[in-house]
């Protein structure tokens, strides 16, 4: 099984990449994020004419999450804690998670919160958010340790000095600070291990370039698109690349889609 995560920045203005990005690739499963769109504004049947079924999470013309798969795509829920946090004037949960059972595997499309600086609510919103998967992770695993999960997408996060570009040029700001990162660690000492650093090691290898002041060309991006999994599903990974290609030409979102191999279950 061949599954992919990808941050796409606005499904509707990238649409036509992202159908031919998925049969180009032939990916099996697909977990987007950024959507940018409602429910009913989600192209849902350029998904299905070429054989998948959608789910799709999306409030307003912000965040969004959806799985896109021709393996399955069962038992779909919008919220991996009944505490996940809320946000806003008032308070709403944000459409910013989807899972499903996809091909036997439960996968999980997450956006994480930005968090925009260090003192901003927002931040601290970010790690409570990361808190509370952490702890639904936990109780995943401590139910079924055999249990196949993948906790994949934009979380806005480097977790290491690796994974930036440079990391003085970051310095007080979001992403890179201690508090997130330690937030990161915990969910792979949850169990959840980052697979694809294996096949993809560092310095220099980055999934999102800004779109500003040549970030692209100048090699200078961040790590910050992951796809986290379990023990059992760990065991089932035979590689996993980084399409940097797909970051390129016009029209491309500012962050390039990441693969998976899964060998079949024993």
């Amino acid at each position: 099984m061949r599954l992919a995560t990808w941050n796409v920045n606005s499904i509707r203005a990238r649409l036509d990449r992202v159908i031919a990005w998925i049969e180009r690739s032939d990916v099996d499963v697909v977990a987007l994020q950024e959507t940018k769109c409602k429910d009913e504004q989600f192209p849902e049947q350029a998904f299905r004419d070429l054989g998948y079924e959608v789910a799709h999470h999306g409030l307003s013309q912000w965040n969004g999450v959806a799985l896109v798969s021709r393996v399955g795509l069962e038992d779909v829920s919008t919220a991996f804690s009944p505490d996940v946090p809320h946000f806003g004037d008032p308070a709403v949960a944000e459409a910013r998670a989807i899972g499903a059972l996809c091909g036997g595997v439960r996968v999980w499309s997450l956006y994480v919160p930005n968090g925009r600086s260090l003192e901003d609510p927002h931040y601290a919103y970010k790690l409570l958010w990361l808190e509370q998967l952490r702890e639904a992770g936990k109780a995943w695993l401590a139910q079924d340790p055999d249990a196949p999960v993948a906790l994949v997408g934009d979380f806005n996060i480097a977790p290491t000095d690796d994974d930036v570009w440079d990391v003085d040029v970051f310095a007080g700001a979001t992403h890179v600070s201690e508090p997130e990162r330690k937030a990161f660690s915990s969910l792979v000492e949850a169990g959840f291990a980052d697979v694809v650093r294996p096949y993809a090691p560092g310095p220099g290898t980055f999934t999102y370039w800004d779109y500003t002041q040549l970030r692209f060309p100048k090699r200078q991006g961040m790590r910050i698109d992951f796809v986290l999994g379990s023990p059992a599903l760990q065991a089932r990974v035979s590689g996993a690349t980084i399409d940097r290609e797909e970051r390129k030409g016009k029209g491309a979102s500012d962050h390039a889609p990441v693969i998976v191999e899964l060998a079949p279950n024993a």
